[in-house]
């Protein structure tokens, strides 16, 4: 299956895109999308423990099924402001 992906800040910045699509065995987690993203660009997996996922504009859990042409949002922590 294939799904869409969109990329914020820091993983932005870090994959030089912001979005891309990506695709998966049927029956994938958001866990298994992110460990495939990190076996294809180790650099981002130190973002791992902080990331957020929102899919189809939902935030979830790593534990999520994900299904074909699903949107997956990949948020790393914000910080800033005063």
């Amino acid at each position: 299956m294939k799904v869409q992906l969109r990329f914020f800040a820091s993983l932005r910045e870090k994959l030089r895109r912001s979005e891309a699509e990506w695709e998966l065995a049927e029956g994938a987690s958001v866990a298994d999308l992110w460990s495939s993203l990190c076996n294809s660009h180790p650099d981002i997996e130190p973002l791992g423990p902080s990331m957020s996922f929102a899919v189809n504009r939902e935030y979830v859990e790593r534990d999520r099924v994900l299904s074909n042409d699903d949107e997956v949002a990949l948020i790393p922590p914000v910080s800033g402001g005063v």
